[in-house]
């Protein structure tokens, strides 16, 4: 597939798309951001691109300034969200054995919470 289509079973495109509902805590032409159903700090969102990217290893030179503008989104989220002065983990998973659950490019933003290596 040609990651500049929308894959229709994609679960990620289907809520950038609204054909999901979903809170979205920061939106714009290239990300949004929204909870992770299934959280694992007090403090865990998905910011993810609108642009399908099956993953950080499909990405190609084009989308330097998106995963660039991904980290400043999560930067600004994390302050919006009170956990950018005790701080936060920012994680990408790149396929299967990396933990990567949905083929779509997204970062983890956790906090809230000590973290500790591994968890």
């Amino acid at each position: 597939m040609n990651p500049e289509q929308k894959d229709t079973d994609c679960i990620f495109c289907k809520i950038v798309n609204g054909e999901v509902p979903t809170e979205l805590l920061y939106q714009d032409e290239d990300v949004v951001v929204f909870r992770d159903i299934n959280p694992l700090t007090p403090v865990h969102l998905l910011v993810v691109t609108r642009k399908h990217i099956p993953s950080l290893a499909h990405m190609s030179d084009e989308d330097t300034a998106l995963v660039g503008k991904m980290t400043r989104v999560a930067n600004q989220v994390a302050k919006e969200q009170g956990i950018a002065d005790s701080g936060y983990r920012v994680t990408i998973n790149s396929g299967a054995d990396s933990g990567q659950i949905v083929p779509h490019l997204h970062m983890h933003l956790m906090g809230g919470r000590h973290l500790r290596w591994g968890h």
